[in-house]
Formats: C-alpha cells, structure tokens, sequence
C-alpha cells in the first residue's frame, strides 16, 4: 500500500476518533473534534497531491478516497444532527446529493468514462467543511456579534450541493441515456 493510500485510510480511522471527540463531554472536547475534523478534512489533499505528484494512484485509491470523504461528511453531519444543530432534513438532501453523485460515478465507470470532480464539487466541499466547523463551534465566534452565521453557511451548503449535483448529471446526462 502506498503512502497515498495510508494517509485516506488514516482519515478513515479519524471518523471514529472525532464522533468520540464531538459527543463525549469532557472539557475542551468539542475544540479537540474540530481539529480532528480539520486534519482530516486536510489529507483529503495531501492524499491526492501525494498521489499525482508521485504517480501513486491506483483503483484502490480510486475508489477509497471518495468512500473516505463520504464517511468523515457523513459521520460530521449525523453528529450534528445528534447535537440538535442542523435538521435531518437537510442532511437528507446533502447526503443524497452524495449517494447519487456516487451512483452517476458508477454508471458511468461502467462505460469506461471517468467523471472528473468539477469546480463547484470542490466549493460544495469546502462550503460543507466550513460549515461543519461553524456548525460544531455552536456559530462561535459569530455569535458574540449577532451574525448567524451558521445559518448562512447551512444553507450555502445546501444551495451548492445541490447545484453542483445537478451540474454533473446535466454535464454527464450521455451516462445515464446509455443506460434505457
């Protein structure tokens, strides 16, 4: 295994690590989650620098870095469902953006096609990564002056998952008429 491919499996074995963190209370312990989440969230790309610049990718990365992104976004959002911060419904609609996006990647590896990330997959990252951070910090710092800025970023996210979903089945619709 390569070092690209230790590193996503590391942010794999960070998940458990940070839902620990986010639910047991201790002091400092939400902080502790936050940075966990943060390292994690950064070898996503450590993992895929490392892997272009050293010509390391292979299927197995292929294939376990998006699952890895997938269970850190995922286990973020259920925490923050069990913390009454965000509502189920529209972690719903984030996660089903994922499986579908996963689904469409598939289909379309199926027919030898490979579905690049595009521009706004990487906003909507970044939008659900700051989100989440806003989301565990209960909107500190924003909080002290008024701005819910939690509120903000957790409807930006929505808004961009859900554009950048339809963004790629629009761009990639050839896939699925392959398909009938």
């Amino acid at each position: 295994m390569n070092l690209a491919n230790k590193i996503t499996i590391l942010r794999i074995l960070m998940v458990p690590v940070f839902i620990l963190f986010a639910i047991v209370e201790l002091p400092y312990h939400m902080e502790a989650a936050v940075v966990i989440f943060l390292l994690a969230s950064i070898t996503d790309n450590l993992d895929g620098y490392i892997a272009r610049k050293y010509n390391m990718i292979t299927d197995f990365g292929k294939f376990i870095d998006p699952l890895a992104d997938k269970l850190l976004v995922t286990g973020a959002f259920l925490v923050l469902i069990e913390l009454g911060r965000i509502e189920a419904w529209i972690v719903f609609i984030i996660l089903a953006r994922e499986f579908a996006v996963t689904g469409l990647r598939t289909l379309a590896a199926a027919q030898d096609i490979i579905i690049a990330a595009s521009s706004y997959g990487k906003v909507k990252t970044v939008t659900q990564i700051i989100t989440i951070v806003v989301l565990l910090l209960d909107n500190f710092p924003f909080s002290s002056i008024n701005l819910p800025m939690d509120f903000i970023m957790t409807y930006a996210a929505l808004i961009i998952t859900v554009i950048s979903g339809l963004e790629y089945f629009i761009k990639n619709k050839q896939v699925i008429e392959k398909m009938k």
